[in-house]
């Protein structure tokens, strides 16, 4: 069996680590599966995703596609112009995708135009908000997959209800999971978490990157200052992400606590957050990491695709007007937040029984 498995961004880096490690131990027992694995250079760079590769000991990508920057419309464009040349060039059994990202819908297009099959690895979760790109791209690859590895029972669900067969649907686990697991024991103090006196339980860290929270310098402005004003003073870890740093020069925040810092990669950044009071963030895959590392979690977003975060987990929806943070933050502060648990199949065990399914396929 020939895999192709495509990487655009961050996330997905993350997601198809355990899987190249599952399909190479398969190999080693004997088993015909190979693969290829194609970086379509969506995040170009090198914090958002060399790093990864270098981090999680992913082999390097046979081919990077080199698309870069633009607006969703460009990227998506240039993704399926490069990604055709390349199946066309190396025709294969089957292209994986994970997540949402832009890549995993356009190339999930490519691939089923030129008559190859695809699976969808996170398939079926949905935020039902069509503002949100992600949710789109998750849309589209869905209605068109073969094959859907899902991450809950509500994914499975959400799949039923558009009437997908039950037969081309695996309830697997989370490979976001997988990933974390086996780096747990290796995580990176950062430089600067002696440097500001960081130390267990004494900071927060904040993420964000939605257009719902950044795009509105004032909104965004209010929001890191009711963020820095009802956190007691402790010291606030802002790993930047660039599309938020190109607004941040036109906001006014005065707090001492505030400390932005570049993006890091994922052994440092998982350390942060392993070792942190709590994390408020806009990220859905970092609501999974917090469940499973048992650390508070603030969403600032109105819906989420991951509702096992909260139902199971330590994840809360706090929305995205800024006025609801003081209440949430409260709560965390006066030791009234849920303990959590965690999710069914979220083992580490999830790339080896994907790969055991495609075998079987």
């Amino acid at each position: 069996m020939k895999l192709t498995i495509v990487a655009g961004a961050r996330p997905n880096f993350i997601k198809i680590a355990p899987i190249t490690k599952a399909v190479l131990n398969t190999q080693s027992n004997g088993k015909s599966i190979t693969y290829r694995l194609v970086h379509t250079g969506q995040h170009y760079d090198k914090k958002m995703s060399d790093t990864f590769f270098e981090d999680l000991n992913i082999p390097l990508p046979d081919i990077n596609l080199g698309i870069g920057g633009g607006s969703q419309a460009e990227q998506t464009a240039g993704i399926m112009i490069e990604f055709e040349k390349e199946l066309i060039k190396n025709p294969t059994d089957l292209v994986i995708v994970v997540g949402d990202v832009t890549s995993t819908m356009a190339c999930s297009i490519v691939a089923k135009k030129l008559g190859t099959k695809v699976a969808h690895i996170e398939a079926g979760i949905r935020s039902w908000d069509l503002t949100m790109p992600e949710e789109i791209n998750r849309m589209v690859t869905d209605s068109i997959t073969d094959y859907f590895f899902t991450t809950s029972r509500v994914a499975n669900e959400n799949l039923n209800n558009m009437g997908i067969p039950e037969e081309r649907i695996f309830f697997v686990g989370n490979v976001m999971i997988d990933t974390l697991l086996s780096n747990i024991k290796r995580l990176v103090k950062p430089v600067f978490f002696d440097e500001i006196n960081l130390y267990k339980g004494n900071y927060i860290v904040l993420t964000l990157h939605r257009p719902a929270n950044v795009d509105e310098i004032k909104k965004l402005e209010a929001t890191i200052n009711e963020i820095a004003n009802n956190v007691e003073s402790l010291p606030i870890i802002f790993p930047i992400h660039p599309r938020t740093a190109k607004r941040l020069s036109g906001i006014n925040v005065f707090s001492d606590n505030l400390h932005i810092v570049d993006p890091l990669g994922y052994l440092e950044f998982n350390y942060l957050v392993k070792n942190a009071k709590a994390v408020i963030t806009d990220s859905g895959g970092i609501t999974e990491e917090t469940t499973v590392m048992g650390v508070p979690c603030l969403t600032l977003r109105d819906s989420t695709e991951r509702p096992e975060t909260c139902t199971i987990g330590t994840n809360e929806l706090v929305g995205t007007n800024p006025k609801a943070i003081k209440p949430a933050l409260l709560k965390l502060f006066s030791n009234e937040w849920k303990k959590g648990g965690l999710p069914e199949l979220w083992d580490g065990k999830t790339a080896e029984r994907i790969v055991n399914i495609l075998l079987s396929l």
